[in-house]
């Protein structure tokens, strides 16, 4: 007879930028993009536990083996007067997948987002995983047709950067 996998999700701390950094490696390579990864351990202490976290995050645990994560940070919404949360990462490991730590991690961050008095939880997702796309369908979210990301980085990020710096005549 099988049981049900033991779930468990809790803050991430100080000393699980490793379990994260695996897992966000793991999420690049799923999501096809591993050739833009380059974040480091150190970075991603720094970022998320350093003197000004930049992000919360959470490790979710089926039997007491990291299995799962989620990354997110407050926004704004003007139109609201009031906060959100961005959920910049979630991700599952394979084998763990279809046990309920995803639906468990986000009902985390939602509790979270409750707790701070949030109006809304978004994140992005892409549009050929339809089985991501379905899963968050089923917990209720729509997405937004609407609404087009985008993106500036790099050099065009430092150019527009410095045109702020230029003197004005």
């Amino acid at each position: 007879m099988s049981s049900s996998p033991t779930l468990r999700v809790e803050p991430a701390a100080r000393g699980d930028a490793r379990q994260i950094l695996r897992m966000t490696r793991g999420l690049a390579e799923y999501e096809r993009v591993l050739h833009r990864f380059s974040a480091t351990e150190e970075e991603l202490e720094a970022a998320l536990f350093g003197e000004r976290p930049l992000a919360e995050a959470a490790l979710g645990y089926i039997h007491d083996e990291p299995a799962g994560m989620a990354v997110f940070f407050p926004t704004f919404s003007t139109f609201l007067a009031r906060g959100g949360v961005y959920v910049e990462d979630i991700f599952v490991e394979e084998r763990w997948r279809g046990h309920g730590l995803g639906k468990a991690l986000l009902a985390y961050v939602a509790a979270w987002a409750v707790e701070h008095r949030c109006a809304r939880l978004e994140w992005s997702v892409l549009d050929w995983n339809e089985k991501a796309i379905g899963f968050y369908r089923s917990l209720g979210a729509a997405p937004l047709n609407e609404w087009t990301v985008y993106r500036l980085s790099g050099d065009a990020l430092g150019a527009l950067a410095s045109a702020h710096l230029q003197p004005r005549d």
